[in-house]
């Protein structure tokens, strides 16, 4: 059973820059790289969405539109973490920013929809004041 816990959230001004970071637990080392991993956010009265995912390996990404150019997503295998590092944080980004785990049969894949991701942490709040 894989286990996700996110921290590193807060407040920050708009501006600003924050890293969020997720632990997995529940799985080896070497099981690790078998997840592609997934950020996604939730703001208040809004649905879910998906902000960024990383391959197995950490080689390819995916962001969405919107955050482009400020964040990046990234991963240590060898440590069961995967980071989220928010630069130029605007109030639109405020939200609780959830990790999640996918089963991945390729290093290829970088998955979008929620409906891949089989894992979930309990989310983190991130809140940027203007």
């Amino acid at each position: 059973q894989v286990q996700l816990v996110e921290s590193g959230g807060g407040l920050v001004q708009a501006g600003g820059s924050l890293r969020v970071s997720c632990a997995a637990s529940g799985i080896t080392g070497i099981t690790f790289n078998r997840y592609a991993m997934g950020w996604f956010r939730q703001a208040p009265g809004k649905e879910r969405e998906f902000v960024a995912s990383i391959s197995r390996s950490g080689g390819r990404t995916s962001y969405t539109d919107s955050v482009k150019g400020r964040f990046t997503i990234s991963r240590d295998n060898a440590k069961n973490m995967v980071y989220l590092q928010m630069n130029s944080l605007k109030p639109e980004d405020t939200a609780v920013y959830y990790c999640a785990a996918a089963t991945s049969l390729s290093d290829y894949n970088v998955p979008v929809a929620e409906r891949w991701y089989a894992y979930w942490g309990q989310g983190t709040q991130v809140t940027v004041s203007s």
